[in-house]
């Protein structure tokens, strides 16, 4: 079994991410200082170098102005 950091479902889990930062009008920066984090966090989560619990999703959900559930479901459609 392959290692889910190189999954479809990761691949799609990183550009939902990246999808949903840029329709909601943030740079990496801009939504890094609102998290209060350093730039790079937003950088490695969104290229797979580093993983998100479920925690540090819902705040990233929370900055962008999108419910966890609503991430969620785009999420699962995705795959």
């Amino acid at each position: 079994m392959p290692k889910s950091i190189f999954s479809v479902g990761q691949e799609r889990l990183q550009d939902l991410l990246r999808q949903t930062r840029l329709q909601a009008g943030f740079t990496q920066v801009q939504l890094a200082k609102k998290l209060g984090r350093p730039q790079s966090f937003v950088s490695k989560y969104e290229s797979g170098e580093r993983r998100l619990d479920l925690v540090e999703l819902r705040l990233i959900c929370k900055a962008l102005g999108i419910p966890l559930t609503k991430f969620a479901k785009q999420f699962e459609k995705s795959l």
